[in-house]
C-alpha cells in the first residue's frame, strides 16, 4: 500500500523468492515468475473485507482528507484534438468536462480550473482506445462533449468498436470512503468526481487518494486482528 499510495498504478510481485530486507517495488532476480498487482486489485480486496475495516471505511471522504481539490478540466467546447494536446502536456489520463460559459472569456484550447463548474462529462484516454486512425482523424475537430455523448449514427459505430459514452461516476464530500471505493471498483474507474448538490465540481477522489488515506488510518489505528 505504501507503493500504491504514492501514485504508482501497478507493480510486479516476485513469486517463490527470498524477500529478506527488501522494500518498495524492488524485485528479486531469483524469482521464478512475477505477478502484476494494480491499485484496483488492492481496492477490490479491501472492498471485499470492508466489514473488518469499518473504522476506516465509515468516515466521509472529506473527513479523511481524501479529496483532491485542484482539478484541471476541459470545457464542453474544447475540440478533441486540443484535448489530446492538453492532456499529453499535463500528463493526464482523464479530465472532467465542464459546461462552457458565455460569460467567461476563456480559452477552450487550454485546461481550465474546473472547481465550481457544472460537471457534464469525462474525457479519458481510454475513450480513444481501439479507434481506427482514419476514424479518429475525422473525430478530431469534434468537441469532447460531442465525442463522448454521440448521436445515434456515431453511437452505433462506436459501439461496434467497444466504445460507449462514459458514465459519470460521482460522489459528494459527505459520501463515506466505502461508498467511493464501491463506485470506483463497480464502475472500474480510476477516479470518482466529487460534486455538490447542484452538480458543481468540487474535487476528485482517485485510487491513489483512497489507498493513501486507508494506509494512514491503518498505521495510526490498526484493527486488533491486524496487530
Amino acid at each position: 500500500m505504501e507503493v500504491f499510495s504514492k501514485g504508482i498504478h501497478r507493480a510486479l510481485v516476485p513469486l517463490d523468492s527470498q524477500m529478506e530486507n527488501v522494500s518498495g517495488v524492488e524485485l528479486i532476480e531469483s524469482a521464478s515468475s512475477y505477478r502484476m498487482v494494480t491499485q484496483m486489485d488492492i481496492l477490490r480486496f479491501l472492498k471485499e473485507h470492508a466489514s473488518e475495516l469499518k473504522h476506516v471505511m465509515s468516515p466521509t471522504v472529506s473527513d479523511l482528507g481524501a479529496i483532491t481539490e485542484n482539478v484541471f478540466a476541459l470545457t464542453s467546447r474544447t475540440k478533441v484534438i486540443e484535448a489530446i494536446k492538453c492532456m499529453r502536456a499535463a500528463s493526464l489520463n482523464a479530465v472532467p468536462i465542464v459546461e462552457a460559459s458565455d460569460a467567461l472569456q476563456e480559452d477552450h484550447k487550454q485546461l481550465t480550473n474546473g472547481k465550481g463548474r457544472k460537471l457534464i462529462g469525462t474525457f479519458s484516454a481510454t475513450d480513444l482506445r481501439g479507434c481506427p486512425i482514419a476514424q479518429l482523424q475525422s473525430w478530431l475537430p469534434l468537441s469532447v462533449l460531442d465525442f463522448t455523448q454521440k448521436g445515434s449514427t456515431r453511437h452505433a459505430a462506436a459501439s461496434e468498436m467497444g466504445i460507449s459514452p462514459r458514465e459519470l461516476v460521482t460522489c459528494n464530500a459527505e459520501s463515506s470512503l466505502a461508498q467511493a471505493i464501491d463506485k470506483a471498483v463497480t464502475k472500474h474507474v480510476h477516479r470518482v468526481w466529487v460534486v455538490d448538490r447542484q452538480g458543481l465540481l468540487t474535487g476528485l477522489v482517485s485510487l491513489t487518494d483512497m489507498i493513501r488515506v486507508i494506509r494512514v488510518s491503518l498505521l495510526s489505528d490498526p484493527p486488533a486482528n491486524v496487530i
